[in-house]
């Protein structure tokens, strides 16, 4: 008997573990914009099932070699950590890079269950 109730215990523990694992984020597409080299950047977060699963750039007056850069190396290592924290700016497009990390990091305190 001891045996079944650890063994239901040790389920319901791995149920709530999956549950709580949904996502940090209400779902929703979020605007959010940071100060850039030469302009304002905008940035649009799409949030699904709790978690960062799009970030677009809508607007910038940026440099577009500059942007091509934030695009293929920031953004991927935002989606894949959920998170700003931790993530630098880019190396060459250092204002650029940094107005989007400022953007997202808006949008995540918009998103926060």
């Amino acid at each position: 008997m001891k045996k079944k109730n650890v063994q239901i215990a040790a389920i319901m523990l791995v149920f709530l573990m999956l549950v709580g694992c949904s996502g940090q984020y209400k779902d929703g597409t979020y605007e959010g914009k940071g100060d850039g080299n030469e302009s304002e950047v905008v940035v649009s977060v799409n949030v699904s099932k709790g978690k960062i699963d799009k970030i677009d750039i809508v607007n910038h007056g940026e440099t577009e070699s500059m942007m091509v850069g934030v695009k293929d190396n920031t953004i991927p290592d935002i989606i894949k950590k959920q998170t700003t924290d931790g993530i630098d700016a880019l190396a060459g497009a250092t204002k650029s890079s940094q107005a989007v990390l400022d953007a997202v990091k808006q949008v995540i305190e918009q998103a926060k269950k």
